[in-house]
């Protein structure tokens, strides 16, 4: 299990640095794809992962990943207005087939798992993106670092015992203070390479320490919806770690955050 655990770790480093470090269609062939898997994950502790339903939110996401690739992001509300309509066209069509809350589950999952995780994506074609685009994940994963090392020297207040009894107050706390240093340190090795930020460590420092405070949320809000329904992992695609919203489930929110700070700090 440990060697599972490890095996399947390192290819997933692998999986993500290289797409990261290429960009372009890889990195945009990944994101759609762990869009496509985490939606199924999403779709299927409520049964609709193999229902008409459910397969109208796939197309959504796949129809919503070509305008981001051909920049038509102007389109994407109307995409998402068009989806709700559909949806609640079959809704209302099959009824009482499907419930309320499974055609709100399928919308639910176009954004939050399509949209969001579509921002690592965006992130690295901006310009200068392939310097920016490594903070969404260094504030994620640094944050879970410094977060389980403060946490277990210094923690005492629960953060949210319901959903993560290991979680403290202090932990997060020093998962966001030492996901901004990280932030900071990374912004100076590389300032003077980008020209779409005037104050690379400022604004890599506040894009990290956000975006660490938000995977917070980000984790919490997946364990929230798993133990709504009863489940431990979403899935089994990656041994030892479960599936992919398992993995991702910060990073979901850190990747919106990351590119809208940097959006409105780069100058």
């Amino acid at each position: 299990m440990l060697f599972e655990r490890i095996l399947s770790g390192i290819v997933l480093i692998i999986l993500t640095v290289s797409s990261l470090w290429i960009g372009s269609w890889y990195l945009f062939g990944v994101c759609i794809f762990i869009s496509l898997i985490g939606m199924m994950e999403l779709y299927r502790i409520v049964g609709i992962h193999k229902q008409l339903i459910g397969i109208i939110g796939y197309l959504f996401a796949i129809v919503y990943y070509i305008c981001v690739y051909f920049n038509y992001q102007q389109y994407s509300l109307l995409i998402l207005l068009a989806a709700l309509m559909l949806i609640m066209t079959v809704y209302v069509i099959s009824f009482p087939k499907y419930k309320i809350e499974d055609a709100v589950m399928v919308f639910f999952g176009i954004c939050y798992v399509a949209v969001m995780l579509s921002y690592i994506y965006q992130t690295r074609e901006i310009e200068n993106g392939i310097y920016v685009v490594w903070i969404i994940f260094i504030c994620s994963w640094g944050n879970d670092t410094f977060a389980y090392f403060t946490g277990v020297l210094f923690g005492k207040h629960k953060m949210a015992p319901k959903l993560s009894p290991k979680k403290t107050v202090e932990g997060a706390i020093g998962g966001v203070i030492g996901a901004a240093v990280l932030g900071a340190v990374y912004g100076y090795i590389v300032t003077g390479k980008l020209t779409i930020v005037t104050n690379t460590i400022f604004v890599f420092a506040v894009a990290s320490a956000t975006g660490a405070l938000l995977s917070i949320v980000g984790d919490l809000a997946a364990s929230a919806i798993k133990r709504d329904h009863e489940v431990k992992d979403y899935g089994k695609l990656i041994p030892g770690h479960g599936g992919i919203l398992d993995r991702y489930d910060s990073v979901i929110f850190t990747a919106p955050v990351v590119f809208w700070v940097v959006y409105f700090l780069r100058c």
